[in-house]
Protein backbone atom coordinates (compact mmCIF):
# COMPACT_ATOMS: atom_id res chain seq x y z
CA UNK A 1 0.00 0.00 0.00
CA UNK A 2 1.73 3.34 -1.28
CA UNK A 3 1.28 5.80 1.64
CA UNK A 4 4.36 8.59 2.96
CA UNK A 5 6.51 6.91 0.47
CA UNK A 6 8.40 10.24 -0.08
CA UNK A 7 10.44 11.54 2.52
CA UNK A 8 8.75 14.08 4.99
CA UNK A 9 5.52 13.67 3.29
CA UNK A 10 4.42 12.45 6.74
CA UNK A 11 5.78 15.46 8.57
CA UNK A 12 3.47 17.52 5.66
CA UNK A 13 0.64 15.53 6.91
CA UNK A 14 0.91 16.19 10.12
CA UNK A 15 1.53 20.13 9.72
CA UNK A 16 -1.43 20.39 7.08
CA UNK A 17 -3.37 18.59 9.98
CA UNK A 18 -2.36 21.13 12.76
CA UNK A 19 -3.51 23.76 10.01
CA UNK A 20 -6.87 22.61 9.14
CA UNK A 21 -7.58 23.22 13.11
CA UNK A 22 -8.21 26.86 11.85
CA UNK A 23 -6.11 28.87 14.68
CA UNK A 24 -5.79 32.01 13.47
CA UNK A 25 -3.06 32.81 16.51
CA UNK A 26 -1.19 28.88 15.24
CA UNK A 27 2.59 29.60 15.38
CA UNK A 28 5.51 27.66 14.16
CA UNK A 29 6.75 27.22 17.40
CA UNK A 30 3.24 25.53 18.77
CA UNK A 31 3.79 23.43 15.37
CA UNK A 32 7.23 22.45 16.33
CA UNK A 33 6.16 21.27 20.30
CA UNK A 34 2.89 19.09 19.22
CA UNK A 35 5.23 17.25 16.48
CA UNK A 36 8.65 17.22 18.56
CA UNK A 37 10.54 19.09 15.70
CA UNK A 38 12.41 21.58 15.48
CA UNK A 39 10.57 25.17 14.79
CA UNK A 40 13.58 25.41 11.66
CA UNK A 41 11.75 22.13 10.38
CA UNK A 42 8.33 23.10 10.79
CA UNK A 43 9.60 26.32 8.42
CA UNK A 44 11.00 24.63 5.84
CA UNK A 45 8.03 22.56 5.65
CA UNK A 46 5.60 25.42 5.47
CA UNK A 47 7.76 26.69 2.81
CA UNK A 48 7.85 23.36 0.57
CA UNK A 49 3.56 23.50 1.24
CA UNK A 50 3.07 27.16 0.38
CA UNK A 51 5.17 26.76 -2.71
CA UNK A 52 3.14 23.42 -3.69
CA UNK A 53 -0.21 25.24 -3.10
CA UNK A 54 -1.34 23.61 0.14
CA UNK A 55 -1.24 27.00 2.26
CA UNK A 56 -1.69 30.09 1.53
CA UNK A 57 0.80 32.39 3.83
CA UNK A 58 1.66 35.93 3.90
CA UNK A 59 5.48 36.01 3.71
CA UNK A 60 5.56 32.07 5.13
CA UNK A 61 4.35 33.41 8.97
CA UNK A 62 1.04 32.88 10.69
CA UNK A 63 -1.59 33.16 10.04
CA UNK A 64 -1.81 30.16 8.01
CA UNK A 65 -4.73 28.74 5.83
CA UNK A 66 -5.31 25.56 4.26
CA UNK A 67 -6.66 25.99 0.50
CA UNK A 68 -8.60 23.73 -1.21
CA UNK A 69 -6.22 21.58 -2.52
CA UNK A 70 -4.52 21.43 0.94
CA UNK A 71 -7.83 19.84 2.36
CA UNK A 72 -7.76 17.47 -0.42
CA UNK A 73 -4.49 15.95 0.17
CA UNK A 74 -5.09 15.79 4.16
CA UNK A 75 -8.37 14.12 3.37
CA UNK A 76 -6.59 11.17 0.75
CA UNK A 77 -3.44 11.15 3.29
CA UNK A 78 -6.02 10.67 6.00
CA UNK A 79 -7.87 7.74 4.20
CA UNK A 80 -4.94 5.91 3.20
CA UNK A 81 -3.50 6.19 6.84
CA UNK A 82 -6.48 4.39 7.85
CA UNK A 83 -6.38 2.15 5.12
CA UNK A 84 -2.99 1.10 6.31
CA UNK A 85 -4.10 1.20 9.85
CA UNK A 86 -6.63 -0.96 9.13
CA UNK A 87 -4.83 -3.68 7.15
CA UNK A 88 -2.04 -4.37 9.85
CA UNK A 89 -4.43 -5.17 12.89
CA UNK A 90 -6.32 -7.09 10.65
CA UNK A 91 -2.61 -8.96 10.13
CA UNK A 92 -2.62 -8.86 13.72
CA UNK A 93 -5.79 -10.13 14.65
CA UNK A 94 -3.77 -13.94 13.27
CA UNK A 95 -1.57 -13.68 15.92
CA UNK A 96 -4.07 -13.82 18.56
CA UNK A 97 -4.54 -16.64 21.24
CA UNK A 98 -7.58 -18.74 20.14
CA UNK A 99 -9.41 -18.24 17.34
CA UNK A 100 -12.65 -19.96 16.19
CA UNK A 101 -13.05 -22.63 13.10
CA UNK A 102 -16.50 -25.08 12.32
CA UNK A 103 -15.18 -28.54 12.80
CA UNK A 104 -16.30 -30.47 9.85
CA UNK A 105 -16.07 -34.12 11.89
CA UNK A 106 -15.90 -35.08 15.30
CA UNK A 107 -12.63 -33.52 16.64
CA UNK A 108 -11.33 -33.94 20.73
CA UNK A 109 -9.39 -32.04 22.70
CA UNK A 110 -5.28 -31.62 22.24
CA UNK A 111 -5.88 -33.56 18.50
CA UNK A 112 -4.16 -31.43 15.65
CA UNK A 113 -6.31 -30.30 12.70
CA UNK A 114 -6.03 -28.36 9.52
CA UNK A 115 -7.66 -25.58 8.34
CA UNK A 116 -8.78 -24.42 5.17
CA UNK A 117 -11.49 -21.72 3.53
CA UNK A 118 -14.95 -22.48 2.02
CA UNK A 119 -17.05 -20.24 0.69
CA UNK A 120 -15.47 -17.50 3.34
CA UNK A 121 -16.02 -19.57 6.38
CA UNK A 122 -13.29 -21.31 7.85
CA UNK A 123 -13.64 -25.70 8.73
CA UNK A 124 -10.92 -27.57 10.77
CA UNK A 125 -10.98 -31.45 10.11
CA UNK A 126 -8.09 -34.13 10.05
CA UNK A 127 -6.97 -33.83 6.71
CA UNK A 128 -3.57 -32.89 5.76
CA UNK A 129 -3.57 -28.90 4.76
CA UNK A 130 -0.69 -26.26 4.93
CA UNK A 131 -2.42 -24.74 7.52
CA UNK A 132 -3.09 -26.38 11.11
CA UNK A 133 -3.74 -25.39 14.35
CA UNK A 134 -4.01 -27.38 17.98
CA UNK A 135 -7.93 -28.08 19.48
CA UNK A 136 -8.87 -26.52 22.78
CA UNK A 137 -12.02 -28.12 23.45
CA UNK A 138 -14.25 -30.95 22.13
CA UNK A 139 -16.52 -31.14 19.06
CA UNK A 140 -18.84 -32.50 17.73
CA UNK A 141 -19.85 -32.08 13.86
CA UNK A 142 -20.75 -28.71 12.70
CA UNK A 143 -19.62 -27.47 16.19
CA UNK A 144 -17.74 -24.13 16.78
CA UNK A 145 -14.59 -25.35 17.55
CA UNK A 146 -11.26 -23.14 19.81
CA UNK A 147 -7.74 -23.35 17.97
CA UNK A 148 -4.46 -21.69 18.72
CA UNK A 149 -0.84 -22.37 17.53
CA UNK A 150 -2.02 -21.21 13.78
CA UNK A 151 0.99 -22.78 11.70
CA UNK A 152 1.53 -22.13 8.05
CA UNK A 153 -0.41 -20.26 5.79
CA UNK A 154 -4.03 -21.04 4.99
CA UNK A 155 -4.84 -22.02 1.37
CA UNK A 156 -7.28 -19.34 -0.06
CA UNK A 157 -7.77 -17.28 -4.09
CA UNK A 158 -8.87 -13.83 -3.96
CA UNK A 159 -12.50 -13.54 -5.11
CA UNK A 160 -13.22 -11.36 -8.19
CA UNK A 161 -16.60 -9.32 -9.00
CA UNK A 162 -18.64 -8.85 -12.23
CA UNK A 163 -20.83 -5.10 -11.95
CA UNK A 164 -23.69 -5.35 -13.92
CA UNK A 165 -24.20 -1.56 -14.63
CA UNK A 166 -28.46 -0.81 -14.71
CA UNK A 167 -29.83 2.42 -16.08
CA UNK A 168 -31.00 4.86 -13.92
CA UNK A 169 -34.59 5.77 -13.11
CA UNK A 170 -34.70 8.67 -15.31
CA UNK A 171 -33.48 6.08 -18.34
CA UNK A 172 -35.86 3.96 -18.03
CA UNK A 173 -34.78 1.83 -14.74
CA UNK A 174 -35.44 -1.82 -14.40
CA UNK A 175 -38.30 -1.57 -17.74
CA UNK A 176 -35.05 -0.10 -19.53
CA UNK A 177 -33.11 -3.80 -18.30
CA UNK A 178 -32.10 -6.26 -20.20
CA UNK A 179 -33.43 -8.72 -17.63
CA UNK A 180 -32.39 -12.13 -19.56
CA UNK A 181 -28.64 -10.96 -19.86
CA UNK A 182 -28.39 -10.56 -15.77
CA UNK A 183 -30.03 -13.62 -16.11
CA UNK A 184 -27.48 -15.64 -18.07
CA UNK A 185 -24.84 -13.98 -16.59
CA UNK A 186 -26.28 -15.31 -13.02
CA UNK A 187 -26.79 -18.80 -14.23
CA UNK A 188 -24.04 -19.98 -15.93
CA UNK A 189 -22.41 -16.98 -18.49
CA UNK A 190 -20.00 -15.37 -15.18
CA UNK A 191 -17.53 -18.29 -16.83
CA UNK A 192 -16.63 -16.01 -19.55
CA UNK A 193 -14.83 -13.97 -17.03
CA UNK A 194 -12.99 -16.55 -15.32
CA UNK A 195 -15.42 -17.27 -12.66
CA UNK A 196 -16.21 -20.35 -11.32
CA UNK A 197 -19.06 -19.12 -9.96
CA UNK A 198 -21.22 -16.47 -8.22
CA UNK A 199 -21.34 -17.01 -4.41
CA UNK A 200 -22.94 -13.67 -3.42
CA UNK A 201 -25.03 -10.78 -5.01
CA UNK A 202 -24.86 -7.36 -4.27
CA UNK A 203 -27.42 -4.41 -4.82
CA UNK A 204 -26.64 -0.13 -5.24
CA UNK A 205 -29.31 1.18 -5.42
CA UNK A 206 -33.50 0.75 -5.43
CA UNK A 207 -33.63 -0.13 -8.86
CA UNK A 208 -30.88 -3.08 -8.11
CA UNK A 209 -33.70 -4.49 -5.69
CA UNK A 210 -36.34 -4.16 -8.08
CA UNK A 211 -34.01 -5.98 -10.83
CA UNK A 212 -33.16 -8.64 -8.45
CA UNK A 213 -36.40 -8.89 -7.20
CA UNK A 214 -37.79 -9.51 -10.67
CA UNK A 215 -35.12 -12.33 -11.59
CA UNK A 216 -36.08 -14.19 -7.67
CA UNK A 217 -32.06 -13.59 -7.37
CA UNK A 218 -31.33 -13.58 -3.31
CA UNK A 219 -29.93 -10.39 -1.94
CA UNK A 220 -26.86 -11.61 0.81
CA UNK A 221 -25.22 -7.64 0.55
CA UNK A 222 -27.24 -4.72 0.58
CA UNK A 223 -25.41 -2.22 2.98
CA UNK A 224 -21.65 -0.73 2.55
CA UNK A 225 -21.74 -2.67 -0.45
CA UNK A 226 -18.56 -1.62 -1.22
CA UNK A 227 -16.81 -2.36 1.86
CA UNK A 228 -18.86 -5.48 2.32
CA UNK A 229 -17.83 -6.70 -1.25
CA UNK A 230 -14.21 -6.07 -0.90
CA UNK A 231 -14.15 -8.17 2.53
CA UNK A 232 -15.66 -10.90 1.03
CA UNK A 233 -13.55 -11.35 -1.96
CA UNK A 234 -10.64 -11.68 -0.13
CA UNK A 235 -12.41 -14.49 1.82
CA UNK A 236 -11.97 -16.29 -1.88
CA UNK A 237 -15.96 -15.40 -2.44
CA UNK A 238 -16.89 -14.03 -5.73
CA UNK A 239 -19.68 -11.61 -5.91
CA UNK A 240 -22.07 -10.24 -8.44
CA UNK A 241 -23.24 -6.44 -7.96
CA UNK A 242 -25.90 -4.46 -9.43
CA UNK A 243 -25.08 -1.01 -9.24
CA UNK A 244 -27.46 1.87 -10.74
CA UNK A 245 -25.75 4.53 -12.90
CA UNK A 246 -22.65 6.27 -11.34
CA UNK A 247 -22.73 3.95 -7.93
CA UNK A 248 -20.62 1.48 -8.93
CA UNK A 249 -17.92 4.20 -8.85
CA UNK A 250 -17.67 3.81 -5.15
CA UNK A 251 -16.76 -0.19 -5.53
CA UNK A 252 -14.55 0.36 -8.40
CA UNK A 253 -12.16 2.82 -6.90
CA UNK A 254 -12.34 0.40 -3.38
CA UNK A 255 -11.94 -2.58 -5.54
CA UNK A 256 -8.73 -0.75 -7.86
CA UNK A 257 -7.17 0.26 -4.29
CA UNK A 258 -6.90 -3.51 -3.43
CA UNK A 259 -6.10 -4.79 -6.52
CA UNK A 260 -8.99 -7.23 -6.89
CA UNK A 261 -10.18 -8.00 -10.62
CA UNK A 262 -13.32 -7.27 -11.36
CA UNK A 263 -15.45 -7.09 -14.92
CA UNK A 264 -18.46 -4.41 -15.87
CA UNK A 265 -21.41 -4.86 -17.92
CA UNK A 266 -23.64 -2.61 -19.27
CA UNK A 267 -27.50 -4.41 -18.78
CA UNK A 268 -29.45 -1.79 -20.23
CA UNK A 269 -31.85 -2.60 -23.20
CA UNK A 270 -30.19 -2.10 -26.76
CA UNK A 271 -32.91 0.11 -28.60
Amino acid sequence: MKIFKKRGEMTHFQILSEISKQDPHLRQKDIAERLNITVQAVSENIKTLVDEGYINSRDGRSPYKITQKGIVKVKKDAINLRKYSDSVLETMNHYKSVWPAIACEKIKKNEQVGLYMEDGILYADKSKQNATASVLCDADVGEDLALTGLNGVIDLEIGQVIIISLPTIKKGGSRSTDLKLIEKIYEKEYKKWGVHKIDKVGIMGTIARVVANKLNIPIAIEYATAHSTVAATKKGLNIMVLAVGNMAKTLIKSLEEENIKYNIIDASKKI
